[in-house]
């Protein structure tokens, strides 16, 4: 038989996996692939827990941000309620005022008529009192001495 290339191939062959087993090569890999899935394994496991940590923070600030939110529409609407009651006290404040000014408007316009009424009174009479003296005035220069005489008989008869 001849010894081709091929079967110097082969026993080479043959001799670098002898040699490899021998060294322990497989065992090495082996272990350097379980190392290796190993830390993949690691890896996973920490990327998933990475990715429960970061989920349960995102679930977090949802929560945070929907509760902000509520509070948020919260103020908003205990703002309006005060602006509606501030308008609303405003607006009795501004109908009280306008009361209290229109009744002193009133009793000034009562005051002044009053007033004027007396002025008038005070001024008819004034009239009357010296339109009476004219009037007496007159009477006593035509009858004059008529009236004396008479008021001397009234006194005395009245004396008797």
């Amino acid at each position: 038989m001849e010894l081709d290339a091929t079967f110097w191939a082969f026993i080479c062959f043959l001799i670098v996996v002898g040699i490899a087993i021998y060294l322990k090569v497989p065992g090495m890999i082996a272990k350097s692939l379980d190392a290796r899935i190993a830390k993949i394994e690691t890896d996973l496991a920490e990327a998933r827990k990475l990715r429960e940590d970061a989920q349960a923070l995102l679930d977090e600030y949802e929560a945070k941000r929907k509760a902000a939110e509520g509070e948020a529409e919260a103020i908003v609407a205990a703002a309006h309620e005060e602006a509606e009651r501030l308008a609303v006290e405003a607006q009795a404040a501004l109908e009280d005022m306008i009361a209290r000014r229109t009744k002193a408007v009133e009793d000034k316009i009562a005051q002044a008529e009053a007033h004027a009424l007396a002025e008038v009174r005070a001024r008819s009479t004034d009239v009357a009192v010296e339109a009476a003296r004219l009037l007496l005035a007159s009477k006593v220069k035509e009858d004059g001495s008529a009236l004396v005489d008479q008021s001397i008989k009234d006194v005395a008869a009245r004396l008797n």
